[in-house]
């Protein structure tokens, strides 16, 4: 046998055994491997909402955008009326805001199966308002403009038209410190969700109708929401309310100011109007 024949004899026998070596490591490694069903990932932790601040704190004074707001006596208000997380009882979808007109509170629904309720004041008898609309613009500080409808009932409110210019923002406001406008469609509805300097009107239906809240709450609301965040009035949470022909809504505002941009989107938490 020649050389060359004995080298590749020598060196196909040294792959071979290499092979062997290696495919016995394998099965002794194969057998120290665990026998059975592997070890399931556990799901990851559902949504909670983080805590919220104590009442004191929730409605203690704030400085806002040059005003001073005084703290809110929340100890002489229903504890049912106060922010609060509780299971959602609405079940849309999250971030959507739900009014309830009949234990006058709204829901913002978040992940989880959780909703921020806030206690809000309504309408009276005759002036309520009804249906699903979206929050096209949010202002702080609104200007107040009230409608026409508003100025033959109240005379005096002659001096806040529009031809007068409003009545500027601030603590007096019916406003209050925050206003998101709601609209259907491209139609401005002229109401609002607002705050309200008379937080002994939450949770009754006295004002004309519109949605307000402690104006504590709707700076808190205010921060939470986007625009195009859907609204639904519901009289009593998932049952539609229903406008009537004898029972007909007059606005609290004039509508958004000639020349607002609506639509915008939200890039920071700023003091200019989007």
């Amino acid at each position: 046998m020649f050389t060359t024949d004995i080298e590749s004899y020598r060196l196909s026998r040294r792959g071979f055994l290499n092979a062997a070596a290696l495919g016995a490591a394998s099965i002794a490694v194969s057998a120290c491997a665990t026998v059975g069903p592997q070890p399931v990932e556990p799901p990851p932790p559902a949504y909670v909402e983080p805590p919220l601040l104590d009442y004191a704190t929730m409605y203690a004074p704030v400085s806002d955008g040059g005003f001073d707001l005084p703290g809110i006596p929340y100890e002489k208000i229903d504890e049912q009326f106060l922010r609060q997380i509780v299971p959602d009882p609405t079940g849309q979808q999250p971030g959507t805001i739900v009014v309830d007109t009949v234990g006058h509170h709204l829901y913002l629904v978040r992940p989880g199966g959780q909703a921020i309720r806030y206690g809000v004041g309504l309408g009276r008898a005759g002036f309520e308002w009804a249906g699903d609309a979206v929050v096209q613009w949010k202002q702080k500080w609104p200007k107040w403009t009230p409608p026409d409808e508003m100025i033959a009932r109240q005379p005096e409110l002659a001096k806040f038209s529009a031809d007068n210019g409003g009545m500027p923002g601030g603590l007096k406001n019916p406003l209050g410190a925050r206003a998101l406008y709601l609209f259907q469609g491209n139609q401005d509805t002229l109401y609002r969700l607002h705050g309200s300097p008379e937080w002994n009107s939450i949770g009754k239906s006295v004002s004309s109708g519109c949605v307000r809240l402690i104006n504590q709450d709707i700076i808190d609301l205010y921060d939470r929401v986007p625009s195009k965040t859907p609204v639904i009035v519901s009289a009593g949470v998932g049952q539609q309310m229903v406008a009537t022909a004898n029972r007909k809504a007059i606005p609290i505002d004039a509508g958004v100011p000639e020349g607002s941009i609506l639509l915008g989107p939200v890039r920071a938490i700023t003091d200019q109007v989007f």
